[in-house]
C-alpha cells in the first residue's frame, strides 16, 4: 500500500492498493475511490464491537479491497487538522483520542483503552475511554488542529488540558491532577482537573480540539423563539 497526505488544514489520505490489498474505516470516511474498490461492512465479533462503540466508533467497519487491478482509495478528515500514519507493530502500539482512528490497513487491530486508574477515569473526562491501536500495519489518525510532538523520558511528565491529547505511545500513562487552589478552580477558567501524561513514550498534543471549538461557539448560536 503506498498513500500519500493531501490538502492541510483540510486534510485527506490518497491510498492505492495493490489487487487484493484492503483496508478497514469507520463509517463515513471514504470521499472517493476508483470503481474496483469493493466494500463490505464487517463486524469482527461482539467483544470488538462493544468495544468500539465505547471507545466513541462505530459498531461495524467497512472493509475497501481492490479488485482484479490496483485501486485507490481517499478518507478525508472530520475537521480541519492534521492526517498522521503510524507504522504499528507488537511493541510499538499506540492510544489515540475518542473518533481519532480513520482508516488502517487490515492487520491493525482497534479496541478500547481504558485508564488503569479510577481517578483517571472518574475525572478525566476524554481522557478516561481511548482508543488503543496494535497488531500490524499503517494506522492513519486525525488530529484536531496542529499537531505538536513531544518524546517524553521514562517519568518525564507532561500536564496538558482535558483534550488536548491526540495520541501516545502505549508505553506512556495517563492520571488526573486536580487544580491547586479554590479559586484557581473555581473562577481560572481552566477546570478543575488537568491530565497528566507520563513517559517513557511519544506525544502528540492537539490545539484545536474538537470539544473545545463546539463549546465556543455554542453561545453565538441563535436559540429558537429568541
Amino acid at each position: 500500500m503506498k498513500y500519500e497526505i493531501l490538502g492541510e488544514p483540510l486534510p485527506a489520505v490518497e491510498c492505492h492498493l495493490a489487487p487484493g490489498e484492503s483496508m478497514i474505516t469507520e463509517k463515513g470516511a471514504m470521499c472517493w475511490m476508483t470503481p474496483n474498490m469493493k466494500m463490505e461492512t464487517v463486524g469482527g465479533g461482539i467483544g470488538k464491537m462493544f468495544g468500539r462503540m465505547f471507545s466513541g466508533e462505530a459498531m461495524f467497519q467497512n472493509r475497501y479491497t481492490a479488485v482484479a487491478r490496483e485501486g485507490m482509495i481517499a478518507f478525508a478528515s472530520s475537521f480541519p487538522g492534521s492526517i498522521r500514519a503510524f507504522q504499528i507493530s507488537p511493541g510499538n502500539e499506540i492510544v489515540v483520542q475518542k473518533s481519532g482512528f480513520l482508516a488502517s490497513e487490515t492487520g491493525v487491530q482497534l479496541s478500547v483503552f481504558f485508564q488503569r486508574k479510577f481517578g483517571a477515569g472518574l475525572f478525566g473526562g476524554e481522557g478516561f475511554i481511548m482508543q488503543k491501536l496494535s497488531g500490524q500495519g499503517i494506522a492513519f489518525v486525525e488530529i484536531d488542529g496542529y499537531a505538536v510532538e513531544y518524546d517524553l523520558s521514562a517519568g518525564e511528565t507532561m500536564i496538558v488540558d482535558t483534550g488536548y491529547v491526540a495520541a501516545m505511545s502505549a508505553t506512556c500513562s495517563m492520571d488526573i491532577q486536580a487544580v491547586a487552589g479554590a479559586k484557581n478552580a473555581f473562577f481560572g477558567g481552566e477546570g478543575f482537573f488537568n491530565t497528566v501524561i507520563t513517559g517513557p513514550g511519544k506525544l502528540i498534543l492537539q490545539t484545536m480540539p474538537i470539544n473545545n471549538v463546539a463549546a465556543s461557539i455554542v453561545p453565538y448560536i441563535p436559540r429558537s423563539g429568541s
